[in-house]
């Protein structure tokens, strides 16, 4: 027996032996194998986040409606407020009639401020028509721009609007009387 190991152990070392050269020793190659999976999945969140924040700053058109030419519709003093707007966001008001209002000097300064601003200018005249049976919907509100107004004085006029819910607006070019109010406060 110990003579058929000592062969058996031979053929095994000299199997071994045949496959080395002397002095050289081969590397396994291996194959690689890279997992794309995170790679996909971000690139797939960065298209997600770009077009989400695409879609969000798609600017929004808000429709309106001017007035057609023609005679001028009249509208109950007691159901109106006019807004002129002038410069450097100069805001002003006044209810009734303009004859009524230039006589007795009544055409008030007004801000954007949400407590004490044309907001609750707005609500008050609601509440008003409210309380008298009307309704909030009659209320009519006249916007004049003056020539130096600013666009964005329009548009927040126009968002007062919208936030407290009055259906009856118009932007109306302001009469000669508002148009040298304007002018001289302006100046």
């Amino acid at each position: 027996m110990d003579l058929m190991k000592k062969e058996f152990m031979a053929e095994i070392i000299a199997a071994v032996n045949k496959n080395r050269k002397a002095g050289v020793c081969r590397m396994k190659k291996h194959n690689l194998k890279t997992d794309m999976t995170p790679m996909v999945d971000l690139g797939f969140l960065l298209i997600t986040f770009f077009v989400f924040t695409a879609e969000l700053s798609k600017p929004t058109v808000t429709n309106l409606f001017m007035p057609h030419d023609g005679k001028p519709m009249p509208s109950f003093r007691s159901k109106s407020i006019t807004i002129l707007t002038g410069r450097d966001n100069k805001l002003f008001y006044y209810f009734g009639t303009l004859e009524e209002v230039i006589s007795n000097n009544l055409i008030l300064p007004i801000s954007y401020d949400e407590k004490t601003g044309i907001g609750k200018i707005i609500r008050n005249k609601q509440q008003q028509l409210e309380q008298s049976g009307v309704g909030k919907k009659e209320l009519v509100v006249l916007i004049k721009p003056g020539n130096e107004s600013s666009y964005k004085n329009v548009v927040d006029v126009l968002d007062e609007m919208k936030i407290n819910g009055v259906t009856r607006f118009a932007i109306v070019k302001p009469g000669d009387e508002e148009a040298q109010f304007l002018s001289k406060i302006n100046n």
